[in-house]
């Protein structure tokens, strides 16, 4: 189970909620070592000074606002702490906002907030169902470890979710940033046309199951292979880019292929490729059954050892081509 990182109240009008906060992410990227290249030697790194050459102890050093011009503002740790706010035990909501005017580039992280006794479940639904009817989030400020937040409650799947927000000082104009930009006016009107009917013809609705991570599974297979001894095949290079010539009739070429053909579920694309390939199953990697099961909606399949997960695939791959054929 999951420990809380914060707790305290939720307050809006004169409603208070006891809640505590609990990470709803995790950083599933794969982590390496670093060694030198032909030995077993880990290469580490150390905090020391460039004019002496020695190490410095942790509690010997202190932060530097760079000025310009090799000139610095030293600032001692109890001095940050002097200024820092102190740990908010509230969530106040100052306001409600349609969630549909905050531009997701302001989304930072995101928690979620649960009731903190189960005695307060009445006032935490009340505030989850009534932001789920009027689609708002409530704008709100706390500190957690140290650092003042803005952040937005709202309703989500049965749980009351906390996005913390970046501030407007931390979002760059593109147009100060990047100097490639092109001007407005430049595609003609038939080509918009023809990619809006390309865009409409790919129109599907948003199933975050069906998305995931093929780098890190890739990563995870060049270890397996590497570990195994089997030869890595090197991924294929990208296509080149449309000249601006051929552009519209791209587009054209590409709204025929879509019409007349219905997408094929991702899931049905696996359960084919598992029938293809049920009599190699004993070949492939615990990986690339791992990646084949989750697209089959195989559960329980993180517990499963190697031969259980082929078997799985095995049966899933079965049942969900007799539910396309019937």
């Amino acid at each position: 189970m999951a420990r809380a990182i914060w707790s305290g109240a939720l307050n809006f009008g004169l409603v208070t909620v006891p809640v505590e906060l609990y990470s709803a992410t995790q950083d599933h990227t794969v982590h390496f070592r670093q060694f030198q290249r032909g030995t077993s030697d880990r290469i580490r790194y150390r905090r020391v000074n460039e004019r002496t050459g020695e190490e410095v102890p942790y509690d010997q050093i202190v932060k530097g606002y760079d000025l310009g011009g090799d000139e610095y503002v030293i600032i001692e740790p109890e001095e940050l702490e002097e200024i820092a706010p102190g740990r908010s035990r509230t969530i106040d909501i100052d306001a409600f906002v349609d969630l549909d005017q905050i531009d997701p580039i302001y989304f930072q992280k995101t928690y979620w907030l649960a009731p903190a006794k189960e005695e307060f479940g009445r006032a935490y639904t009340l505030l989850l169902e009534a932001m789920d009817r009027t689609n708002r989030a409530g704008l709100a400020r706390f500190v957690m470890r140290g650092k003042e937040y803005l952040a937005a409650v709202r309703a989500g799947d049965g749980v009351l979710v906390l996005n913390t927000l970046l501030f407007p000082e931390d979002i760059r104009e593109p147009t100060k940033e990047i100097s490639k930009l092109p001007a407005p006016g430049q595609a003609r009107p038939k080509e918009i046309d023809m990619a809006v009917s390309l865009i409409e013809s790919m129109a599907d609705d948003w199933k975050p199951q069906e998305h995931h991570d093929t780098y890190t599974e890739r990563v995870m297979q060049l270890i397996e292979d590497k570990r195994e001894g089997r030869t890595v095949t090197p991924a294929e290079s990208p296509p080149e880019a449309t000249k601006v010539v051929d552009l519209f009739e791209a587009l054209s070429r590409s709204v025929e292929s879509r019409k007349g053909t219905a997408r094929k579920p991702k899931s049905t694309a696996t359960a084919e490729r598992a029938e293809r390939a049920e009599q190699e199953l004993s070949e492939l990697s615990k990986s690339e059954l791992e990646s084949m099961a989750r697209e089959l909606g195989v559960k329980g399949r993180s517990k499963m050892n190697r031969a259980e997960l082929e078997k799985a695939v095995k049966q899933a791959g079965r049942q969900q081509r007799r539910r396309t054929a019937s």
